[in-house]
């Protein structure tokens, strides 16, 4: 029950911040365009994002696994 909890609560916050990530807006993202930097560091508040996502996709990973073996 309180994995179950854990998970909607945790995809809820994953969907927001993936949301927050948008790189590129608009139709020219869709297509590739945009920006002209092919790559270009991650700093601050969007890095912070960014490792909040991977440790949030792992917690999640890992109570779907838990929630199977219980």
């Amino acid at each position: 029950m309180y994995i179950s909890i854990a998970q909607v609560i945790i995809s809820i916050v994953l969907i927001v911040l993936i949301l927050l990530q948008e790189r590129s807006s608009g139709l020219s993202g869709i297509f590739g365009g945009g920006e002209n930097d092919f790559y270009s560091k991650r700093r601050g508040m969007e890095r912070s994002i960014f490792i909040t996502t991977i440790i949030l996709i792992i917690a999640f990973g890992v109570l779907s696994i838990l929630s199977l073996i219980i």
